[in-house]
């Protein structure tokens, strides 16, 4: 649109111009998908130019300035409803705390998995003395002890990657209440509102910027940078093509740690989404008073007096 160019002169000309055009790059980039994500049918696969082209956009975009003004518009639109309909920002708070629960009680079984898994190697490897195991019937899928041995971190990460946002809402945290907890139900609710809006969105969004180029410098070369215009990565993407990182830390070890990286970015997503879940909830808690605290908050029961009283303590 070119408001950027004409209104950039000052901060405020600069920013008023980016979220004016957000609008334009919001409808421009969903009536012409093919420009941004014409390369996935080719996900570690040769591609036309186009389509390398296509890709080096969504990954400059990934992390642009662009993105995030659109992301601004979304927020302040769907909020801006919320304030005028109550009734649809709980909804969303339910939605997105929903979310996270069902992601993180899925990932949980991650941690029974990874024992069931050690238990497998300890035996295999100690009393039967074999150096593979294969899992599968028909197909099977085989792989040197050592690479399931490694694999086990994987696990770990997705708990802590995927369970994050899950224990946030189920109020896992450990907190440190010197302050909070000598303060009144509405107070609370205003430090909730701005720990989400300073420090959870900011920190989120440091770990994004640098985790979105570092997740993409493992997946393809030449490697996109940060610092790369636009125009730079349009020009890279005549060399493009996938290089998804198969290294290990040992010969026969676990060979997919691109996957970390990949956790990473989604980590990140589901803690911004909760830093919006959590500023909306701690707004209608605000204002509709003490007797809304917890409303609507689905919360794992542990079934053990003691073990709850520990999990309402932290």
């Amino acid at each position: 649109m070119g408001l950027v160019e004409a209104w950039g002169g000052n901060a405020i000309g600069w920013f008023f111009a980016h979220l004016i055009e957000a609008f334009f790059n919001f409808f421009y980039a969903i009536f012409n998908p093919g420009m941004w994500l014409s390369w996935i049918p080719t996900i570690n696969g040769p591609m036309e130019t186009e389509q390398k082209e296509a890709l080096m956009r969504f990954i400059y975009y990934g992390a642009s300035v662009e993105f995030f003004f659109v992301v601004l518009v979304i927020f302040l639109t769907v909020t801006t409803i919320g304030l005028i309909n109550n009734r649809f920002m709980w909804g969303c708070v339910r939605g997105l705390e929903g979310f996270a629960n069902a992601v993180g009680r899925v990932a949980a079984w991650a941690g029974l998995l990874m024992v069931i898994q050690q238990i497998v190697i300890i035996f295999m490897q100690r009393i039967f003395a074999v150096a593979e195991i294969s899992i599968g019937f028909g197909a099977t899928f085989t792989k040197d002890i050592s690479w399931w041995s490694e694999e086990l971190k994987f696990y770990n990460a997705m708990i802590v990657c995927l369970c994050a946002a899950y224990t946030f809402v189920q109020g896992g945290h450990v907190r440190v209440d010197l302050v909070y907890s000598a303060i009144s139900y509405r107070a609370k609710r205003v430090v909730d509102m701005i720990g989400s809006i300073v420090f959870m969105v900011p920190a989120a969004m440091i770990i994004w910027l640098y985790g979105w180029f570092f997740m993409w410098r493992h997946l393809v070369v030449p490697n996109p940078s940060a610092s790369d215009t636009l125009e730079r990565l349009l020009t890279k993407a005549r060399a493009l093509r996938w290089n998804i990182e198969t290294i290990g830390f040992s010969p026969n070890g676990f060979n997919a740690y691109f996957l970390f990286k990949v956790l990473l970015v989604v980590f990140v997503l589901m803690i911004m989404l909760q830093a919006v879940a959590f500023l909306y909830r701690s707004y209608l808690e605000f204002k509709e008073g003490p007797e809304s605290e917890g409303k609507f908050l689905d919360k794992d029961q542990l079934g053990d007096a003691t073990a709850e009283l520990v999990a309402d303590i932290h």
